[in-house]
């Protein structure tokens, strides 16, 4: 079953999914066509004769039926030696549907994974070989500016995850989302405390109670209590047993209907309704994994 760390990961680009096209063009000197659609597209690959696949996240540029530019991202977090055959399937499968340029995007928070994974991946398909665009602690910059934070929430996080042990990166990533101070800074903060070590974590905690800022995240529900959302922590028991509770359902509503809406499938009111008034945390977790690779909100809800 995928790990907090990679569906972590995946949330990032499959709620922005110009992150990946950032990625590609800044870290790596990929040309992208400007001012053009970006979008999170259908993961799943059909394989046959041999099996149906499905990769974390797809992003493409263009519109659907003439695409510029697409790329596969993954999220590995250990070494799996028969991997790398499948991103090279999964690219080819992509170039085949897309008929466009593929880039193969692979990030990991371990510099081991990334070494691995750098390596050419040669298939019995004479002439095809494929190098991943790897990107892992070693390519993830220290973001200590807080300007480069606030404009690049998502890298931030990933700077959390790498070099959060600094303190002064931290400390930057969350003084721009008290810059930003809108209905998103709960989500990236959420997303950095997960992919942490338990240094920044520390940090992270340090820095929210000090704070008076208005988190409602079930982050905030778990560690601090309801009472924190009115501007003050209860500090009782029974709240936060209460708020930790609440605050994963919630965050487990608001994680399908983020990944339906990125994957642009259309969710009506009765459908946000039985998934926003669902208390049933297994249940909602079930839906996230489903909404990964559905197609169609039916799919979603199969028996």
């Amino acid at each position: 079953m995928p790990s907090v760390t990679h569906d972590t990961l995946n949330e990032l680009f499959r709620n922005r999914p110009a992150f990946a096209i950032e990625i590609l063009r800044d870290l790596f000197g990929i040309d992208m066509p400007e001012d053009a659609c970006v979008e999170v597209a259908a993961a799943d690959f059909n394989d046959r004769p041999s099996r149906d696949c499905a990769a974390d996240t797809v992003v493409t540029i263009g519109p659907r039926h003439d695409r510029s530019f697409a790329a596969v991202v993954e999220t590995q977090l250990e070494i799996v030696d028969s991997k790398p055959i499948t991103w090279a399937r999964y690219a080819a499968a992509l170039w085949l549907r897309e008929d466009c340029e593929v880039e193969l995007l692979v990030l990991t928070p371990n510099a081991k994974v990334a070494q691995w994974a750098s390596q050419p991946i040669r298939t019995k398909l004479p002439g095809y070989v494929l190098h991943a665009r790897v990107v892992g602690p070693d390519q993830i910059p220290p973001i200590t500016d807080t300007a480069r934070a606030f404009e690049s929430p998502e890298l931030a996080a990933l700077s959390v995850m790498a070099h959060g042990h600094r303190r002064e990166v931290t400390e930057t990533f969350w003084t721009a989302l008290v810059k930003a101070v809108d209905e998103h800074a709960p989500q990236y903060y959420e997303y950095a405390y997960r992919l942490s070590s338990p240094d920044a974590r520390r940090i992270l905690e340090e820095l929210m109670s000090s704070t008076t800022w208005p988190v409602y995240s079930p982050f905030a529900r778990e560690h601090f209590g309801r009472g924190m959302v009115e501007g003050k922590a209860e500090g009782k028991a029974e709240g936060k047993a209460e708020g930790k509770a609440e605050g994963r359902v919630e965050g487990e509503a608001q994680a399908v209907l983020t990944v339906l809406q990125a994957r642009g499938i259309p969710v009506t009111d009765d459908t946000r309704t039985r998934i926003t008034t669902c208390t049933d945390l297994d249940q909602l977790e079930e839906w996230v994994r489903r909404a990964a690779t559905a197609t169609t909100i039916d799919e979603l809800f199969v028996s």
